[in-house]
């Protein structure tokens, strides 16, 4: 387990810019150990010292800022930290959530896709600005007041572990994972629980059905391949250019065929553009498909060039 003061040291550093960690670091873990040592010599107990000195020089984010030259002064250093804390931990769910169940709200409703979609990032956005304004004046008021608040005073206890320097995370692996699993499960759920309907009610698929006894199949397979390929990387525990290979083998496998039902027009069902109008007007489906090329050329040039770059330094 690592020490209170490597703990206190690499909570400090993460916040200082890269070129001078390591300038710091020494810096400041020579001054730390002159302090301990100093009240060992006084005789005090070692480990009783190094906790008087870490409290005594306080939150590593405020010594961080001020090695940075940093001012916490948007709202002011007494309440910046719990500001930002609050603020982080709102806008990383609140505004997603609430677009989110607007735009399902209003496709399920019988709106269109694309205005439901564009509904509901308007309105993660506009949640997303009103969260951080009702949170900043009120800290702002808190401020200004001066509440006699009992805030928690901060101590050693609160350092995290040094996190072990490795490539890639269970969190990463997970979120990978939960993706291309969800991605399978909505090609089946397309067909069978689609919410766009027929005038009579009967479910319309969004991709078209013949696909089934071709493309749909194979894109499930690689989706699911590539769920064991994020098992087999975290086994592995770290990029190497084998497994760069087989990502980039898989990424073809998925996008080359989604582009060229794309560019022929055999993707979406054809059902589902005779029942929404506005995908027969002049331009629109040829621009939906446009976009729909385009960011899945983007992500895979973007996931090609990424697993390369780990790759590289991981060797």
């Amino acid at each position: 387990m690592s020490s209170l003061t490597d703990r206190y040291l690499a909570a400090t550093l993460r916040a200082v810019p890269a070129p001078r960690r390591e300038e710091l670091d020494a810096e400041l873990r020579g001054s730390i150990e002159d302090m301990i040592e100093a009240r060992t010599d006084a005789g005090r107990d070692a480990d009783a010292a190094e906790r008087e000195v870490l409290n005594e020089l306080g939150n590593p984010d405020r010594l961080a800022a001020r090695y940075a030259d940093r001012r916490l002064q948007l709202i002011g250093p007494t309440y910046y930290l719990h500001w930002q804390r609050l603020l982080r931990l709102l806008l990383t769910f609140v505004p997603a959530l609430a677009g989110t169940t607007v735009g399902v709200i209003q496709a399920a409703t019988g709106e269109d896709l694309v205005p439901a979609i564009a509904s509901g990032f308007g309105t993660a956005f506009e949640v997303a600005v009103q969260v951080t304004f009702w949170v900043t004046l009120a800290f702002a008021i808190i401020e200004r007041v001066e509440p006699s608040l009992k805030l928690p005073v901060w101590t050693v206890d609160q350092l995290p572990e040094v996190p072990a320097k490795q490539d890639m995370t269970l969190t990463d692996i997970a979120a990978s994972a939960a993706l291309m699993l969800f991605a399978a499960a909505f090609l089946p759920w397309q067909h069978f629980w689609s919410w766009a309907r027929q005038i009579d009610g009967e479910r319309i698929p969004l991709l078209d059905p013949a696909l089934w006894r071709s493309w749909l199949p194979v894109l499930m397979a690689v989706l699911l391949a590539g769920v064991v390929f994020e098992l087999v990387k975290y086994r592995v525990g770290r990029w190497t250019w084998p497994l760069v290979a087989v990502k980039a083998a898989l990424d073809l496998a998925f996008s080359v065929p989604v582009v060229w039902l794309l560019v022929n027009d055999r993707l979406l069902n054809p059902d589902l553009i005779e029942r929404f109008t506005w995908l027969q007007d002049e331009g629109n489906l040829q621009s939906i498909t446009v976009i729909a090329i385009i960011t899945t050329a983007v992500v895979l040039v973007w996931d090609l060039i990424d697993s390369g770059v780990k790759a590289r330094r991981a060797g």
